[in-house]
């Protein structure tokens, strides 16, 4: 028995329609992020990770200077749930905040 019962492609099609960001990639979804600064990406994904604990569903998150990719899919499963989606909406309702996290002060200017 899956962990959870994986979407077939209509369902996947109609959720990804809500999230507008996000792509599929074989048995995953993806968003990729640009921030401001790369303080502002990394409090973004400090965020992420306690929805990620919260939801006990953590995806994968390359972090590359102001860059910031996440994918999600249900290993346990095998491919894409109700739980990646329902994650990805909690993420997109996020993703706003970050966008004016202001650089720290540094100790030469």
């Amino acid at each position: 028995m899956p962990y959870a019962p994986l979407l077939d492609d209509t369902e996947i099609v109609a959720g990804l329609a809500r999230l507008e960001q996000w792509r599929r990639d074989g048995d995953a979804i993806v968003r990729d992020l640009r921030f401001p600064t790369f303080p502002a990406a990394i409090a973004f994904v400090g965020r992420v990770a306690e929805l990620a604990e919260a939801a006990d569903h953590h995806p994968n998150i390359d972090i590359r200077w102001r860059k910031v990719r996440l994918v999600l899919t249900t290993h346990a499963s095998g491919g894409l749930t109700a739980r990646d989606l329902d994650l990805a909406a909690r993420i997109d309702g996020i993703v706003g905040r970050f966008a004016g996290v202001p650089e720290p002060a540094r100790a030469d200017g």
